[in-house]
């Protein structure tokens, strides 16, 4: 168990937990507003059963790969220094759980339910955890050996690498390994659209999880003495780069504009105790382009389906973060210091190394073990009525 916390600490990361545990309505409705109708339901249903299936993972298993710390002991242990760990599990456990819920973006409208469960309890309790423990709690050497020989472990604050390239990498994995919807892509080559079902509900989830972000990085200090309201002007000015990049390089775009301000927010989770406000700006803005761009070419020319482009969005923003903290981290762009641009590349790389080699693992073995797709006559019914058996609208009964 940790030294010892006051009450005040135990209630400010309770409170960022809980902030972060509302991003998971935003993860929902961002999902149902860019999908069909036929499958809202099932966006719905994915991020609130991920984060239970999340929930037991990381606690039986996950949080102690990651910080060897594990709750079987009495309450009397468990309710020391006001119950400070409990409350700082809950608080990474919603970090550990955005994980699957930037996954079910990119696999939506396709994938089965049962597989896709039991890929998120093997991602949190195994794969995750492994990689936030090499980064956070110094596991297994790799920060150490970083310290030594370039001069600074690597820096990643609240998460780009972490939590969002490491779920991003992992779903084009996942999104590899099911394919593309059927239909989306003809045989000429050309791409079919599929439009959001609802702008409204886009909006709604965005805004939820720009909101729910300042507590994703400002409580990312994770006790009172360490707050810094540079942290938090940070993530403003990312967002508000992200978002005037995004809605540029986009044209106006709605579904590119309110996801620039979430890759303007995924880019400045590792740098924004250490840049400088107009970097963070910089760096928000190169990240609103890059989703721009990059959406565009994985879905008209690479013909990889990421209905969310999460692996964009998440992935390569979050990969961006990380290495922009090592540029605009330096006291010679207006940085704090204390970081490398080389321990930036080799962390970073380490991160997307573990994604990808976790994610292919895991999807591969359950696409072949079980299967991880609907069946055609289930994906063109929808997996709202093929699984649930219920339709988001009651005047919905067919496609």
């Amino acid at each position: 168990m940790s030294s010892p916390h006051s009450p005040a600490d135990v209630l400010f990361i309770l409170l960022g937990a809980i902030m972060i545990l509302a991003m998971h309505a935003g993860f929902a409705f961002l999902e149902l507003g860019t999908v069909r109708a036929k499958n809202q339901v099932n966006a719905l249903v994915k991020i609130l059963v991920d984060f239970a299936v999340s929930t037991l993972a990381y606690f039986f298993i996950g949080y102690g790969i990651a910080y060897r710390v594990h709750f079987f002991s009495g309450a009397r242990v468990l309710a020391e220094h006001h119950g400070y760990d409990l409350t700082r599990f809950f608080f990474l456990l919603t970090f550990a759980a955005a994980v699957p819920a930037i996954v079910s973006g990119g696999i939506a409208e396709r994938a089965r339910f049962a597989p896709q469960l039991a890929a998120t309890f093997v991602i949190v309790g195994f794969v995750y955890p492994f990689f936030e423990g090499i980064a956070w709690n110094g596991s297994f050497g790799l920060q150490a050996w970083l310290a030594a020989h370039l001069g600074a472990p690597f820096h990643d604050f609240a998460g780009s690498v972490v939590v969002h390239a490491v779920g991003g990498w992992i779903a084009l994995m996942a999104v590899l390994q099911l394919g593309a919807r059927r239909g989306h892509y003809g045989h000429d080559g050309g791409v079919t659209a599929h439009p959001p079902s609802s702008i409204p509900f886009l909006a709604l989830g965005a805004w939820i999880l720009i909101v729910g972000w300042f507590g994703f990085n400002v409580m990312s200090a994770q006790t009172l003495e360490r707050i810094t309201g540079l942290v938090a002007i940070n993530s403003l000015m990312a967002m508000v780069g992200g978002t005037l990049a995004a809605v540029l390089a986009g044209r106006n775009d709605p579904g590119f504009a309110h996801n620039g301000p979430l890759a303007g927010l995924v880019a400045i989770c590792a740098s924004s105790d250490v840049v400088h406000p107009l970097a963070a700006l910089a760096i928000g803005a190169v990240a609103g382009v890059l989703f721009v761009r990059l959406f565009t070419w994985t879905q008209n020319r690479w013909k990889v389906d990421d209905v969310l482009g999460v692996w964009p969005l998440h992935g390569l923003c979050g990969t961006w973060g990380g290495i922009a903290c090592g540029i605009f981290g330096q006291t010679a762009l207006g940085g704090l210091g204390g970081v490398s641009f080389w321990s930036q590349c080799l962390g970073t790389f380490a991160g997307v190394g573990v994604a990808l080699l976790g994610g292919f693992a895991v999807y591969g073995t359950l696409r072949r073990a079980v299967g991880l797709r609907l069946s055609r006559e289930e994906e063109f019914l929808g997996a709202d009525l093929a699984v649930h058996r219920i339709s988001a609208s009651a005047d919905l009964v067919r496609p």
